[in-house]
């Protein structure tokens, strides 16, 4: 039981926070179907420019980066996503990309030509870069703030047996390892930054 100012408070499977689902359970499931959802809503906003056959593909990638992308970003910084939800999340994208560029699968047109075309780098690249920046700036305040003693923190007793869920803590690891970056780095924010940059996204 937890109570606030004397008022108890319910316990539920998931709540929004910041306009994020956070889930009980750890898992991130439904907050990335809403980002693959939310990313839709703005390819649909803009979809009389980013279909039109008149526009570059290159302005396509432009206008997609500036407009629809941002959406399924959002909050993503903060999550410990799997591979399978990060693979979803490319498979969304790849598909947009598609329809703006104006070709199927049935033409064979391998993904990294079409990222090519419309200068679109991979999600889980920026996302890693976006994970990374947000570490950063955390891994730079006071000892004592209360973010960077959340990601120390060590819960008491003992993981499940089985595969273990992916911690954020685990992912960024992982992420600074493909980077070759240590948390030592992020301590000078200009050297972080031009470490942790994956060029044109």
């Amino acid at each position: 039981m937890v109570r606030m100012q004397g008022v108890e408070l319910a316990k539920v499977n998931e709540f929004k926070y910041l306009g994020s689902t956070v889930q009980s359970n750890g898992d991130c499931g439904r907050e990335k179907k809403k980002r693959v959802q939310a990313e839709w809503n703005g390819w649909r906003r803009v979809t009389g420019v980013i279909c039109d056959r008149r526009v570059s593909a290159r302005v396509k990638g432009k206008v997609y980066k500036a407009v629809v992308r941002p959406a399924m970003l959002y909050g993503l910084k903060m999550m410990a996503l799997t591979r399978k939800q990060e693979t979803e999340l490319e498979v969304a994208e790849l598909k947009m990309l598609r329809f703006a560029l104006g070709v199927t699968r049935m033409d064979r047109i391998r993904n990294q030509y079409i990222r090519r075309s419309a200068q679109v780098r991979r999600l889980g690249d920026k996302v890693r870069v976006v994970r990374l920046r947000w570490f950063g700036h955390v891994q730079r305040r006071d000892a004592e703030y209360i973010g960077r003693r959340i990601l120390r923190i060590e819960l008491p007793g003992k993981r499940k047996r089985g595969r273990p869920k992916r911690r954020f803590m685990d992912v960024v690891r992982e992420d600074m390892q493909v980077m070759g970056v240590t948390e030592q780095d992020a301590e000078d924010r200009k050297v972080w930054k031009k470490m942790i940059h994956c060029g044109n996204s």
